[in-house]
């Protein structure tokens, strides 16, 4: 079973220290926001958004959105700069919304993460508003003529052969494991020092915990937190492959005709946090996938009373300018969410790791000769009397159970012969009878 989120209306879906500033962190910051829809983007000042913009607003990074396609509004039209669809349903732009209950889904993901401000203080803007977006059209269901499994392998593929940095993937099929392609086509972005970011999954779509690809080793994996900063009931889940958390409820999006919508969802907190990433890329464009993921879960602020890392929240609440400013964050040579090819190397192929090697000559080692091997006797055939069972056993018997017979031969001859002769003195009678009375 696949899922997205699901928003509340309209639509129901399941080692450089010091950032480098574009020419973005020129640009004087948005007045205080009067409009309405500008003043609902409540993540944009709390999880520190608007200061990281002081530095950089994405400038140069390509994010990838996954999804149901991404519609042709004015504030996306600019951030889209190429496309392809992979459902067999939608346009070969990957712009054109594919499904029946889902299409919008797409559109509202892209808006989150790099919607463009129209004018200052007014509108719809996404977390990163001058990173690009490669539109890429899935489908899912009877929605699609491919298989999914084989839609995502080969979007991902795709994505990362057109440059991107960043893959958003706000979707989850409920189920912890994956099909084998995806094996390859993940890795993949790893090897070619792509970000992949995913999201939990929602309760409220039967969700119970976070379920592939967000369990796939290496990928930065998303919960979602309701507009106080708490575990969300229903639109998040759980799990160990949490990485950090970010806003699920009462989230914006621009649908297919440029209105804006509120929704709800892991789907929505993902792109934020794929934005966050964007905004690090632009910022450190030095450090690799590895470390970019890592200033993202250093820097997350700790949710107090809750361990660290937690089900819940992972390393904590994204915090997007402390993720592009700080100094101190520590460098790593690996992925800190995993290594899928050791996952595969374990549980697919279950190899036995190398043999140590030895450094240098080793001496021969001297082993003494072994003693001489003592004679022993032939083997005999257990069914045939030994000597011994001859002595022990069958000479006794013999001794006991002679005597024995004899006796008895003897009184059973001495009982023949009394019976003999009683037979004959009888026959003699007899015949004396018979002459008598022949007389």
């Amino acid at each position: 079973m696949l899922s997205l989120s699901a928003p509340a209306t309209a639509v129901e879906l399941a080692e450089d220290p010091t950032p480098t500033p574009t020419d973005s962190s020129t640009v004087a910051p948005s007045p205080t926001p009067t409009d309405p829809v500008r003043a609902g983007q409540y993540w944009l000042d709390a999880y520190g958004i608007t200061e990281a913009w002081k530095t950089t607003k994405g400038k140069g990074v390509t994010v990838a959105v996954i999804d149901t396609g991404v519609a042709h509004t004015s504030a996306l039209d600019p951030a889209v700069i190429g496309g392809t669809d992979f459902s067999g349903a939608g346009s070969e732009d990957g712009r054109s919304p594919v499904g029946v209950k889902d299409a919008n889904h797409g559109s509202y993901v892209a808006s989150l993460l790099a919607a463009r401000e129209t004018s200052p203080g007014t509108g719809m803007v996404g977390v990163a508003p001058e990173a690009d977006i490669l539109a890429i059209s899935v489908g899912f269901g009877s929605s699609a003529t491919v298989p999914f499994v084989e839609q995502l392998a080969d979007a991902i593929v795709w994505a990362v052969d057109e440059g991107a940095d960043i893959i958003n993937l706000s979707l989850t099929t409920n189920q912890l494991s994956w099909d084998e392609s995806w094996d390859e086509a993940f890795q993949y972005a790893f090897d070619n020092d792509v970000v992949v970011i995913v999201a939990a999954g929602n309760r409220g779509s039967g969700t119970a915990v976070v379920g592939a690809p967000a369990t796939i080793p290496g990928v930065l994996t998303v919960a979602g937190v309701d507009p106080t900063g708490k575990a969300s009931l229903g639109a998040s889940t759980q799990g160990i492959t949490i990485g950090v958390a970010a806003p699920s409820e009462k989230l914006l999006g621009i649908a297919p005709d440029g209105s804006v919508v509120t929704w709800d969802g892991t789907s929505g907190a993902a792109p934020i946090v794929a934005g966050v990433a964007a905004l690090v890329r632009s910022a450190h464009p030095d450090l690799d996938a590895a470390n970019v993921i890592q200033r993202l879960i250093e820097t997350a602020t700790p949710v107090a009373g809750a361990p660290t890392p937690s089900p819940l929240y992972g390393y904590g609440l994204i915090d997007a300018n402390a993720a592009v400013t700080a100094t101190d964050v520590s460098h790593v040579d690996a992925n800190p969410m995993g290594s899928l090819a050791e996952w595969v190397r374990i549980y697919r192929r279950a190899d036995a790791p190398p043999p140590p090697q030895q450094q240098g000559e080793v001496s021969p080692v001297q082993i003494p000769e072994l003693p001489p091997v003592e004679a022993q006797a032939p083997k005999t055939n257990p069914l045939m009397p030994s000597l011994e069972s001859i002595r022990n056993g069958s000479i006794p018997l013999i001794a006991v159970t002679l005597p024995g017979i004899l006796l008895v031969l003897g009184v059973t001859a001495a009982a023949r012969s009394i019976r003999s002769a009683r037979e004959s003195r009888t026959s003699s009678n007899d015949h004396s009878k018979e002459v008598s009375f022949r007389a």
